[in-house]
């Protein structure tokens, strides 16, 4: 039975975070979109577990990162990575109780000593996530359509087609977008019905994500952990803290090569596994799911085909140690759902989307290989060990764990190059922890540096004055002339959100010192960075150009792809 025609400017096929996350980004833009998944809620499965810094970062752009930090306070207490050739029993009585509140929030050291961003990163699983950004898209007027699948795509140089339907009541319908976007996981059906190519060392390992409950309060308590290693004959796996009560999972590891399989762990002999792995024979044990997977490295070697756009899993599928996945694919969406406003709203040329491909490939390639540096020859995380081989993985991953470490090109015609002569830029740079280690120094390409300052009396973070649009942030000598070009230049594209706010002791934005902004952009008392709607830095400019209105038109002119 049909169910007519539907219009949509953007269809979503995908509801897991990445999905949502797309949904909420674009609704920031007010860019209506129609979201269909074909299960019928949000996931059971507690996979993902890390937000970082910069996903929390993001969610804040949109009001939501405390929502999202108490969705996963009773993972707080959550720390460390641990081994034992035992039980986890005999491990964890080993370690002392803490003496402090174990709920108490830990957020902010790394802000406050490295300065890096207004949010800390934080533990949240996929099963508490997904159901805050459900609420938050359908509060924002986003269309979610669950248990609805999409059966059938096609495209032309105008539009994408699409076939859906109702798994509860049969009924289908045509939905015409301008353009798709395709978070419909590792095993993407989008991406196998345009046959794109992957690379990659493919499967690592093979594991049962066994999720089940056991009251392991009292033996936890004040003792939490993230993840433990059990390594013996009889059994390996992860056991990884969901909410360090009774809530657990455990990922058994098994080996095809010996002819085990999924089918050769009921329920049954998974209770048993357990009781072993937690060295508590008699301990009350419920299974509640047993789902197989395979920790793997697939990346797409496209993301843009036509009018379609691959995001999260189903761009680049990596194991999950270092917290990459997710978070890599919520940043695709926020890269894209900006590009794709400006140019449905006739702001920017449709060229602009190339630059999803040029952006956000190579750090989908470098997350995926780096996130197997923590992973042995069975797919499994390895603690840290002061054993060269391991140490030598971990570092692969630890500079990008944060969600920062990479810098986009300037192939981008998002990304303005400059001339760095001499020295490479180096007498510019503010030498310390987010430049030197995270390259966020100024540069073009690179998330725009955060300072602490006040706006109308109250805190902020540079990064909180970008909104929906373009920003220019200014040197505090250089206030007349480069607002009176963001001015000129409003007037010259239509439909064009730009703002500019002097950083300075007397300007709208005050730093607590006076100079703390220019030194960490790099740019002089009149100099200026132009900051894009996903708080990337798309030009700099050290000093007051010659022609400064000429100057900042022409750039806009080249970033918006006219």
């Amino acid at each position: 039975m049909a169910a007519g025609t539907i219009h949509t400017p953007v269809l979503i096929v995908g509801g897991g975070i990445v999905g949502l996350s797309a949904s909420l980004f674009l609704s920031h833009h007010n860019i209506h979109s129609a979201l269909v998944e074909r299960h019928s809620s949000t996931s059971i499965h507690p996979r993902a577990r890390s937000v970082n810094a910069r996903t929390m970062e993001i969610f804040r752009s949109i009001g939501l990162s405390e929502i999202v930090r108490q969705a996963g306070a009773s993972l707080a207490p959550s720390k460390g990575i641990y081994h034992s050739n035992d039980s986890l029993k005999s491990f964890i009585k080993t370690r002392p109780r803490r003496k402090e509140d174990p709920s108490t929030d830990s957020r902010g050291w790394l802000v406050k000593w490295a300065q890096i961003g207004p949010e800390d990163g934080t533990f949240v699983t996929q099963d508490m996530l997904e159901p805050v950004l459900v609420k938050a898209a359908e509060e924002r007027r986003g269309d979610l359509r669950f248990y609805t699948e999409c059966v059938e795509i096609k495209q032309d140089e105008e539009k994408v087609t699409a076939s859906i339907r109702n798994r509860e009541t049969g009924e289908t319908a045509t939905v015409i977008a301008d353009y798709l976007i395709a978070a419909d996981g590792a095993n993407s059906r989008i991406r196998s019905q345009l046959n794109v190519s992957m690379t990659g060392r493919g499967t690592m390992g093979h594991l049962l994500n066994i999720l089940f409950q056991a009251d392991l309060k009292d033996l936890v308590d004040r003792r939490e952990f993230s993840l433990c290693v059990i390594d013996r004959a009889e059994v390996t796996g992860i056991l990884t803290s969901i909410n360090n009560r009774e809530r657990w999972v455990f990922h058994l590891s098994y080996d095809p090569s010996k002819n085990e399989k999924p089918e050769d762990f009921p329920p049954e002999r998974c209770q048993e596994l357990l009781r072993v792995a937690l060295g508590i024979s008699d301990i009350k044990i419920k299974i509640i799911s047993i789902l197989p997977w395979q920790p793997a490295v697939r990346v797409v070697t496209k993301l843009q085909h036509g009018r379609i756009f691959l995001a999260g899993d189903a761009a680049h599928q990596m194991p999950p140690y270092g917290g990459q996945g997710a978070n890599t694919g919520i940043s695709d969406a926020y890269n894209l759902a900006w590009k794709l406003a400006l140019v449905l709203k006739d702001v920017a040329s449709p060229r602009l989307l190339q630059t999803y491909d040029t952006e956000r490939l190579p750090v989908g390639k470098a997350a995926a290989e780096a996130s197997t540096g923590p992973a042995d020859d069975r797919g499994l995380i390895s603690p840290f060990k002061l054993d060269w081989k391991i140490l030598r993985g971990w570092s692969k991953i630890v500079p990008l764990a944060s969600g920062f470490g990479y810098v986009y090109s300037s192939e981008s015609s998002a990304v303005i190059g400059e001339n760095n002569w001499p020295l490479g830029g180096a007498t510019w740079k503010a030498w310390n922890v987010p430049s030197l280690i995270h390259s966020l120094d100024g540069r073009p390409g690179s998330r725009a540096p955060h300072v602490w300052a006040e706006k109308d009396g109250k805190p902020i973070s540079t990064l909180d004055v970008v909104g929906k649009g373009f920003v220019l942030l200014i040197g505090r000598e250089g206030h007349d002339a480069w607002t009176n070009a963001v001015d000129q230049v409003k007037l010259k594209f239509k439909g064009l959100d730009l703002a500019g706010h002097c950083v300075g002791p007397n300007a709208d934005i005050v730093p607590k010192q006076s100079k703390e902004w220019e030194i960490t952009a790099g740019i002089s008392s009149n100099g200026a960075i132009l900051i894009r709607p996903d708080r990337f830095i798309a030009w700099r400019q050290r000093r007051l150009p010659a022609d400064v209105r000429g100057a900042l038109e022409e750039t806009i002119k080249e970033i918006l792809c006219l």
